[in-house]
């Protein structure tokens, strides 16, 4: 069974800047979180308020079932382009690599930590407490009451704040927009006294 490295407590209180972070998106073969499968997932690693992109990951899973059409249609992987790709077993120890001793950075946290749950089971247990949902750091942003609903995807999110697209609902640009906003909205939610790791992770559940 997996173990999970995860970072310790330490790190929460310090600026966010101190930590590493592993912004994080999947793809797959439909909407139904219970019975659809990973067919990709990026990682891009956030370090000293930099972009690493260099230790970054994209993944491809052959999925035990084939990706519906209308999945299809939004990220554009049909079952022959996964044949021969890593099985979710092997590519759930690639994650774990990534992941390790790192806070999360998602869009839309619930999506991918229920994605993760089913990938780690019992010891994925710890990942909410170590997310950070940068969609909600986007509402805090502009004054969004939670209670309202924010339909701004993160495209729109991104194009607000000057950050390129380059492939939309790829899982490694999603990783790398989700990484980038997350400096931007950083710097800009400093001024309202938000700098530590575990500042952000009470702004972003």
């Amino acid at each position: 069974m997996s173990t999970l490295s995860a970072p310790g407590r330490g790190p929460r209180r310090q600026d966010w800047k101190n930590a590493e972070f592993a912004a994080l998106d999947f793809e797959t073969t439909g909407l139904d979180l219970v019975n659809d499968h990973v067919v990709s997932f990026g990682v891009v690693p956030v370090r000293g308020g930099r972009i690493i992109l260099g230790e970054g990951v994209h993944q491809m899973v052959e999925p035990p079932i084939p990706p519906s059409p209308s999945s299809v249609m939004v990220h554009g992987m049909r079952t022959q382009d996964l044949v021969g790709a890593p099985r979710i077993a092997e590519a759930t120890a690639v994650l774990e690599r990534a992941l390790a001793d790192r806070f999360l950075l998602t869009w839309y946290a619930s999506v991918e930590l229920a994605i993760l749950r089913r990938m780690f089971g019992s010891a994925g247990r710890g990942f909410p407490r170590r997310c950070i949902d940068v969609r909600k750091l986007a509402m805090l942003a502009v004054d969004r009451d939670a209670k309202e609903p924010f339909r701004e995807s993160l495209s729109g999110c991104a194009e607000r704040y000057g950050v390129p697209v380059a492939a939309p609902h790829e899982a490694f640009d999603d990783a790398l927009v989700t990484a980038q906003l997350f400096l931007v909205l950083a710097e800009q939610l400093r001024s309202r006294g938000i700098r530590t790791v575990g500042d952000f992770l009470r702004a972003g559940r």
